[in-house]
Parts: structure tokens; C-alpha cells; sequence
């Protein structure tokens, strides 16, 4: 009696699909990302670009805007919204969570970073 060993399959490549982003996105966020997209008519191949730069009055500062997907990047999946960011970002932003406030005392997005060890007054700015 012969033994055949079990097919081998071909190394497969990573999968494009969108894992869960390590950032959330409140309703209010996803509601204003919408509106922007269709106002600006950001165009296909666009996703939300979440990320850290140095700078600030705390030493690290929030990027977000629209861009195309980079070499470095991750890419994600929230509520529909697809979101690129630096995987070199996701230690500083592993469970932020992203708000919109539209009201008298603050309108914009707001960081909740709960790797931020110091933030400054105006909420733009952190270091972890």
C-alpha cells in the first residue's frame, strides 16, 4: 500500500478584504465622512486617512483627510467607511475613537485616544 501525500496549494496571496479597524468611528462621524465624500465628491479609490504626525504642542498631532491608499498602509473597514492608515500609526492609535461634535462649544472631529498620556487645550495634539 502507497501513501500520497496531501496536494500541496499554492501559497496564497493576502487576502484585499477589510479587517476591523483598530480606530472606531462614532455615528456622528460616519454621518459628517458621508457628507463630505458626496459634497466633495471625493472620487473612487479615496478612503478616510487616519494617522499621527510629530509635531503639536504635546509632540504628536491627528491627520485625517482623503487620500489614496499607500504603500505602508492597512487597510480598513468601519461602518462602510473605508479607512487607510501607516501601520506604523497603529500603536498610537489602537482603540481611538473618532467623534463629530456640531455644537456651540466645539464643532469638528475629536480624538478619544485612550494611549494619549498628555493632551493639550485645544484636543488636536498628544503624547503617548
Amino acid at each position: 500500500m502507497s501513501t500520497t501525500a496531501p496536494p500541496v496549494s499554492p501559497i496564497s496571496k493576502p487576502s484585499k478584504a477589510k479587517r476591523p479597524s483598530p480606530v472606531k468611528l462614532t455615528d456622528r462621524a460616519v454621518s459628517e465622512v458621508r457628507r463630505i465624500i458626496a459634497n466633495k465628491q471625493i472620487p473612487e479609490g479615496y478612503g478616510l486617512r487616519v494617522g499621527v504626525k510629530g509635531g503639536g504642542c504635546s509632540g504628536m498631532s491627528y491627520i485625517l483627510g482623503f487620500d489614496k491608499q499607500r504603500e505602508h498602509d492597512l487597510e480598513f473597514a468601519e461602518q462602510g467607511i473605508t479607512i487607510f492608515m501607516d501601520k506604523r500609526h497603529g500603536l498610537y492609535l489602537m482603540d481611538t475613537s473618532i467623534d463629530y461634535h456640531d455644537g456651540l462649544d466645539a464643532r469638528g472631529f475629536v480624538f478619544e485616544n485612550p494611549n494619549a498620556t498628555e493632551t493639550c487645550g485645544c484636543g488636536s495634539s498628544f503624547a503617548a
